[in-house]
């Protein structure tokens, strides 16, 4: 990763900066603003984790690595993304703050990872049917939209982007895209095998399809059953089909 493009040290800007200026997540290192809480917790000192005195390479906890992400997704719901600071992660995940740091170096990071482990992987395209592939996609997207909990967090992070708009661009970047780059492919191999039409605009067709399964959840005019993705697919592909 360049170091120059997760500068997270800088200070925000006071309220005279120019309209504009961009806020950025402090490093992950510094003190909760009030850290009472955190440190009432004696588990949460530097020595007291269960990774303290772990020699390299040893495997990675993955029940360590969990409890981390579950506490990160707890503060950044109560106190949004300033919330979130190593004392504090550590207490609620029963970890060392040795523990955090050596997965994470910033808040950015962590929070991204956290924010990543709502979203469930997409299934990897057979390559046959281009509607099987993209029934399986749109399926996967509209059940993690129709979860609350994953809703909450993202109008969490929609809210925090106009905030701390880096954070937000490493999310597309790192988390979105990615995801739209699978659906891109599904579609443009149906151009290939004459599935779509050959001049169909991909990126209105892929953002049809996610903007429809991302309103699962927050727009009850469709009713909630196991259709729902095949209807999105199949009412797409009328206009996709060749003729």
């Amino acid at each position: 990763m360049n170091p120059a493009a997760v500068n997270l040290t800088a200070e925000p800007p006071g309220p005279a900066e120019v309209p504009g200026d961009e806020y950025e997540l402090g490093p992950l290192g510094e003190r909760c603003p009030d850290a009472r809480d955190a440190t009432a917790h004696p588990q949460a000192g530097p020595d007291h984790g269960p990774a303290s005195g772990r020699r390299p390479g040893r495997p990675r906890s993955e029940r360590a690595e969990q409890a981390i992400i579950e506490a990160a997704l707890e503060l950044f719901a109560e106190k949004g993304a300033d919330g979130l600071c190593v004392e504090e992660v550590a207490a609620r995940a029963g970890v060392g703050k040795a523990t955090v740091y050596r997965r994470w170096h910033n808040k950015e990071d962590l929070l991204l990872a956290a924010l990543g482990s709502l979203k469930s992987p997409l299934p990897d395209p057979r390559g046959e049917s281009v509607r099987d592939d993209l029934i399986a996609i749109v399926t996967v997207m509209s059940q993690d939209s129709a979860d609350p909990r994953r809703t909450r967090q993202y109008t969490l992070l929609l809210g925090e982007g106009e905030k701390f708009p880096r954070l937000m661009a490493r999310y597309t970047e790192t988390l979105v895209e990615p995801r739209r780059n699978v659906i891109r492919s599904v579609l443009r191999r149906g151009i290939e095998t004459g599935q779509v039409r050959p001049d169909v605009d991909v990126e209105i067709a892929m953002l049809t399809l996610t903007g429809t399964a991302m309103s699962r959840g927050k727009c009850e005019t469709v009713e909630r059953n196991a259709e729902f993705a095949e209807r999105v697919v199949d009412s797409l592909l009328l206009g996709l089909a060749p003729r």
